[in-house]
């Protein structure tokens, strides 16, 4: 315990302390997603002026809720946001297994990882994302839309960048956050490629929060595992994991209800509960899943990539986000910490490439456990194991 607690007091004195990055002045970061914010956030509170590019007009996000694990909450902390997502989210401590048929099996009790920690829980993505761009705006971190890099060029103290407006400019950095189809990946790394389709894909749905729901639920035991996430006092969403299966075409809104619900027709509990109440007006998705780590480097002069740009993952570990703020909280570090701009690009690298490595591994191989059927006990083994190095401090 005294250990953790000197661990946990220099954390803090760090935070409390933030050194200013001496070697970059002026950055541009291209995707305002979340690891893009958190890169802004992370060097603007160091002194940077950074300026934000996005494609979406409205700089708008979809999607359901998303898991936020210890470490993600951890990651938050750093950037001063975990009171906001305290607020706007829901925190739990355990998570109850039940079997696919709503029998339940076991709670776990999720581990603190850090004094004054929470556990877990969810929040919905476009609320995240509104708390992050608050933070941005707070900043007078200025964003421009509809927009991103369409030339890149290394230069002895920086890079010269053209923009798909037709305008120009030059920065001592560039970060390339752009998604997991990221077009500065194409633009400055030819040794890079597509993230790999894994053969499962995701269902997701957001919905009303099931009467007498307190806690996250896994249900187990089927070829297609689902879970529940508390992302407000009156809103869940639930995903669900199936083999992927090529077609000609998107399916539709009523293809999409109609498909979901056929898929949840073995399920009880609140999985069942869920099936029977979901409606056409709530917000469903499906994706297929790929996944990829990016060879070294991942810079090339003083453009660097983060987020799924470079270590795009899968949901098992519920940690895709958490990387990529945790990414770019590091990227900010490793500046601070050094007296040029590549040597904090390559201890931002060789800090962070393991830890992706592990959780991407990981999750994949779940993955393929899934898709063969394979005994849970590896399966739980392979997770509980990943889980454990997440907790760890990065």
């Amino acid at each position: 315990m005294i250990e953790f607690a000197s661990r946990a007091a220099l954390g803090t004195s760090r935070r409390m302390a933030r050194e200013n990055i001496s070697s970059v002045q002026e950055a541009l970061i291209v995707g305002g997603g979340i690891g893009g914010m958190a890169a802004a956030i992370a060097l603007a509170e160091r002194g940077v002026k950074v300026e934000i590019i996005d494609l979406d007009p409205q700089w708008r996000v979809y999607g359901a809720g998303i898991t936020i694990t210890g470490p993600t909450l951890r990651a938050y902390r750093r950037l001063g946001l975990l009171d906001a997502i305290k607020a706007q989210g829901a925190i739990t401590a355990r998570t109850r297994l039940f079997n696919y048929d709503g029998l339940h099996l076991h709670d776990l009790e999720e581990p603190i990882i850090e004094e004054g920690l929470p556990a877990t829980g969810g929040i919905m993505r476009p609320v995240l994302h509104r708390i992050m761009q608050a933070r941005v705006r707070q900043l007078e971190i200025p964003v421009r839309l509809n927009l991103t890099v369409i030339a890149a060029a290394n230069k002895a103290d920086g890079v010269d960048v053209t923009f798909s407006d037709g305008t120009s400019g030059h920065f001592d950095l560039v970060i390339g956050s752009d998604s997991v189809s990221s077009s500065m990946r194409s633009l400055a790394f030819p040794h890079m490629g597509p993230a790999i389709p894994t053969g499962q894909g995701c269902w997701r749905i957001s919905i009303r929060k099931p009467p007498g729901l307190e806690f996250g639920e896994f249900y187990l035991g089927h070829a297609n595992p689902c879970g529940i996430t508390l992302c407000a006092p009156d809103s869940v969403y639930m995903w669900m994991l199936t083999a992927h299966e090529e077609r000609d075409r998107f399916m539709d809104d009523e293809e999409l209800f109609r498909e979901l619900k056929r898929q949840l027709a073995d399920f009880g509990g609140n999985a069942g509960w869920i099936r029977d109440n979901m409606t056409r007006q709530d917000w469903i998705n499906y994706r297929p899943l790929a996944a990829v780590l990016q060879p070294k480097p991942w810079y090339s002069g003083h453009i660097v990539l983060l987020g799924d740009a470079v270590h795009a993952t899968t949901p098992h570990l519920a940690s895709g986000a958490g990387m990529a703020v945790e990414s770019g909280v590091v990227l900010a570090e490793e500046l601070a910490r050094a007296d040029t701009v590549e040597a904090g690009l390559l201890a931002y690298q060789e800090r962070r490439y393991p830890r992706c490595k592990d959780v991407i591994d990981s999750s994949v191989a779940v993955g393929r456990l899934q898709l063969a059927h394979g005994d849970p006990r590896e399966h739980a083994q392979i997770l509980e194991g990943a889980l454990s190095r997440l907790n760890q401090p990065f």
